[in-house]
């Protein structure tokens, strides 16, 4: 009996085994490729990303979402990637005032110790310093800061073509500042308020009157500097100047903070005020209609625009870290606002605008520099051009 009771285990045995063979999965088939959306907006098709990784982004606001501004932009071009299917993305906002900067520089560096971020996202001129002091310490990590610049190699810095933007406004300027619209008078000069005479604002200067001569020759341009970006009541100052007695119909503030006191006068004075880097028409509505409703159109950085190219750029293999990019208009970095009050300029001037963008960007114009081995005489252009 114990000998037939040991067959029947033996025997029970290995059919136990064949049936767990049996129940092995065979191998999975590799995953196919992913596919590149019709619209372009992912990587290019020869260099997809494989199905299932996503780079994973941590978008670091020292400030609030709902700025209408550089904040609100970015979080859109990330928004846009992720509905793509390229990144996965946590936003981390963090307060704009004084008493918020220390949770800037301690977020960073719990983000970048934590390791969990392919990219850290960060951006405006109050950075620069936090992000040097984390990413130096965290050398592995990478990181992305636009509209400033760190000089480090695991940073890559997004900047904008400032004198392409200021050719489109100029284009507009000159030829509205002859227009029908109200609040135009017969002289065809037209302002610009800088903050600090140095060669970024004279970069987005240079551009600015290169594109109004080109509009109408004989169009004339203001030139005055605040000397800073923070005194509204100084620009204001020199904006009355201009439209009072040098007879500005519109004045470009290109100045920050001390920008927004060119708008108040342009209200006061019922002239035309142009904005800078983000819609401020936009901006103003919340709480100052007043000045929304003087402010034409507005030059643009477009934040969220570039993050993408740059993203792109990494998936197809064209990494920039430890670059300091420049994007213009072909890539997408600078434009105007064209919403809003920009949609009552007569069609000419929209058809203009139009032209000198696609020139631009086919190189037919080339838009004069303040920076670089071959910068353009500022001051001669300057000089050049007042009323």
């Amino acid at each position: 009996m114990k000998k037939y009771f040991s067959l029947f285990l033996a025997l029970a045995l290995v059919l136990m085994m064949f049936a767990g063979c049996g129940g092995s999965p065979e191998p999975a088939a590799p995953a196919a490729p992913a596919e590149t959306p019709a619209d372009g907006s992912t990587a290019p098709a020869e260099t997809p990303a494989p199905a299932g990784e996503k780079l994973k982004v941590a978008n670091v606001v020292n400030g609030n979402l709902g700025d209408k501004s550089f904040f609100d932009s970015c979080e859109a071009g990330l928004s846009q990637l992720a509905a793509d299917g390229i990144i996965e993305y946590k936003t981390f906002e963090l307060g704009p005032t004084d008493a918020d900067q220390p949770k800037w520089l301690s977020t960073l560096e719990e983000l970048s110790a934590d390791g969990s971020y392919d990219l850290i996202v960060c951006g405006t001129y109050q950075m620069p310093d936090y992000l040097t002091q984390v990413a130096t310490n965290y050398p592995d990590q990478k990181y992305l800061i636009y509209d400033s610049a760190v000089d480090l190699p695991n940073v890559v810095c997004v900047n904008y073509k400032q004198n392409d933007m200021g050719y489109l406004v100029g284009t507009a300027a000159a030829l509205a500042t002859s227009s029908d619209l109200p609040n135009m008078n017969p002289e065809k000069v037209i302002g610009f308020v800088g903050g600090e005479n140095g060669p970024v604002i004279n970069d987005f200067l240079v551009g600015y009157i290169q594109g109004a001569q080109a509009a109408d020759p004989d169009v004339k341009i203001d030139t005055q500097y605040v000397g800073n970006f923070y005194d509204t009541g100084a620009a204001k100052e020199l904006a009355n100047v201009m439209i009072g007695q040098n007879k500005c119909d519109i004045v470009w503030g290109v100045a920050g903070g001390a920008g927004n006191g060119a708008a108040e006068a342009a209200n006061e004075l019922k002239a035309w005020f142009i904005g800078v880097d983000s819609d401020q028409e936009a901006t103003f509505s919340i709480a100052q209609p007043e000045l929304a409703a003087v402010t034409l159109f507005s030059g643009l950085k477009n934040i969220g625009d570039s993050i993408i190219w740059v993203i792109n750029e990494q998936l197809a293999g064209n990494t920039h870290y430890g670059e300091t990019l420049n994007l213009g208009i072909s890539e997408g970095g600078v434009s105007l606002a064209t919403g809003g009050n920009f949609q009552t300029l007569p069609d000419d001037i929209k058809k203009a605008v139009e032209d000198a963008t696609t020139k631009i960007t086919s190189g037919e114009i080339v838009v004069d520099t303040a920076f670089g081995d071959n910068a353009a005489d500022v001051e001669a252009i300057r000089e050049g051009a007042r009323p």
